[in-house]
């Protein structure tokens, strides 16, 4: 992790919501979610919040050796955004404490504040997560 990486570090990132990123197409197996409105899902927001911070960090670390997971997500879906708008997240990265990142994020579309809240990261040395996730695999026979 490079000593750029510090507090009060600020980032945006804008993303334009296609019609495959709502609802309906977060779990296309569930009858449930089909019968919802064609809005931007939530899961697809916690996904776009994740991509923006990734986005900010790996400037500053050693890419892809070193890559950051996400570990906590505190964030509201406040309004409603339709396909082919624009939202814009905003953060802020608010500590670093050892290898743990902590941002407070905000998304908005063109007419609305849709989301705020926090992200947490963690620093990883990709192989090394990698090999643990391979042998966790294996003890689930």
């Amino acid at each position: 992790m490079e000593s750029t990486l510090q507090p009060g570090m600020t980032f945006e990132f804008a993303y334009e919501v296609p019609a495959d990123k709502t609802v309906p197409h977060l779990y296309p197996e569930a009858p449930q979610l089909q019968e919802m409105p064609q809005v931007f899902a939530t899961g697809y927001l916690v996904g776009l919040i994740e991509w923006a911070c990734i986005e900010a960090i790996n400037p500053h670390i050693d890419w892809p050796r070193q890559q950051t997971v996400g570990i906590h997500i505190d964030i509201s879906h406040t309004a409603a955004t339709p396909p082919g708008f624009t939202v814009t997240v905003k953060g802020t990265l608010t500590a670093v404490e050892g290898r743990k990142l902590t941002f407070a994020v905000e998304a908005r579309d063109e007419l609305d504040r849709i989301s705020t809240g926090t992200h947490q990261r963690f620093l990883i040395d990709a192989e090394r997560f990698n090999q643990s996730v391979v042998e966790k695999a294996g003890k689930a026979g």
